[in-house]
């Protein structure tokens, strides 16, 4: 395919569009709030312990097992512990950040696929619906 060609004005834009993505300084920040995160075990340990335990809690509750109050209480007090540590909110809210931003790059992209032209406003909020048999062409 000649878009996805190295020398083509599609991957050359595309280029430019990873260029400035990497260049803002929103994106370094929430960059520098992941790697901060990354290098703090604490803020790991607390992390990775709360994912488990709410995985524990759901497969329980999935069995059909209810949850006793200590449970709930217990997980609650290290999701408060979670969220009172600013490196481990701080790598959370930027993570929740980028999903955002890559989303939103994905729906434009998807967007000029399906219609082929750029989407305009009215276009991105429309397609929430999710392409064409998403009920936008009538298949």
């Amino acid at each position: 395919m000649t878009m996805i060609a190295k020398e083509s004005n599609v991957m050359s834009k595309t280029k430019e569009l990873c260029a400035a993505i990497a260049e803002d300084i929103e994106f370094v920040t929430l960059q520098g709030q992941v790697e901060r995160f990354l290098s703090d075990d604490d803020a790991k340990l607390k992390y990775q312990s709360l994912h488990e335990r709410g995985d524990e809690l759901h497969n329980k509750q999935q069995a059909g097992v209810e949850l006793s109050d200590k449970e709930i209480q217990d997980f609650e007090q290290a999701r408060e512990s979670l969220f009172a540590n600013e490196v481990a909110s701080d790598f959370m809210e930027a993570q929740q950040s980028l999903q955002t931003l890559q989303k939103t790059i994905s729906k434009y992209i998807g967007m000029t696929l399906e219609l082929g032209r750029t989407p305009t406003p009215e276009d991105m909020e429309q397609g929430d619906g999710g392409g064409c048999c998403g009920g936008g062409c009538g298949c």
